[in-house]
C-alpha cells in the first residue's frame, strides 16, 4: 500500500539533501495544494503542472547557499493511522517556526489558517 503524500515528502527531502534543482512527481489535487502551501510559506521557489493526459507536478526547490530551506519534514497522518484534530488542538510546529499542513473541509490549509477559520481536520505533515 503506497502513500502518495509520503512519497512526495520523501522526494522533496532527498532532493533537498542532494541539492537538486527540482523534483517531478505524478500529479494529484492533494499534492498540488501541498505544493501551493510550500510555495506560499517560502519553502520552495515555484511549482507547475505539466501535461494534459498524464499530468506531472514539477516542484522547484529553494536553497540558501549550499543548504536547503527545508530543514525537515514529517508525515503525521498515515494511511494506517489517521490523525484528526479540532481547530483548538492543531499543534504548533517548533513554536510557530514551522508549518503544519492540515486537510480540512475548506481545503488544504496551514495550521495557522485553519485556526483562524476555526476548522479542524486531518494533520497531513509538519515542515520546518
Amino acid at each position: 500500500m503506497s502513500d502518495p503524500i509520503s512519497d512526495l515528502l520523501t522526494r522533496i527531502r532527498n532532493a533537498s539533501q542532494a541539492l537538486l534543482p527540482e523534483i517531478e512527481v505524478s500529479h494529484s489535487k492533494m499534492k498540488e495544494s501541498i505544493a501551493r502551501i510550500l510555495k506560499h510559506e517560502g519553502y520552495v521557489t515555484d511549482f507547475n503542472v505539466e501535461g494534459s493526459k498524464i499530468k506531472k507536478l514539477r516542484v522547484k526547490l529553494k536553497y540558501q547557499g549550499r543548504k536547503g530551506v527545508i530543514v525537515g519534514l514529517r508525515r503525521v497522518s498515515t494511511p494506517g493511522l489517521r490523525r484528526y484534530v479540532g481547530s483548538t488542538e492543531i499543534p504548533r510546529v517548533l513554536g510557530g517556526m514551522g508549518t503544519a499542513i492540515v486537510s480540512t473541509p475548506k481545503g488544504v490549509l496551514t495550521g495557522v489558517q485553519a485556526r483562524k477559520q476555526n476548522v479542524g481536520g486531518e494533520i497531513l505533515c509538519f515542515i520546518w
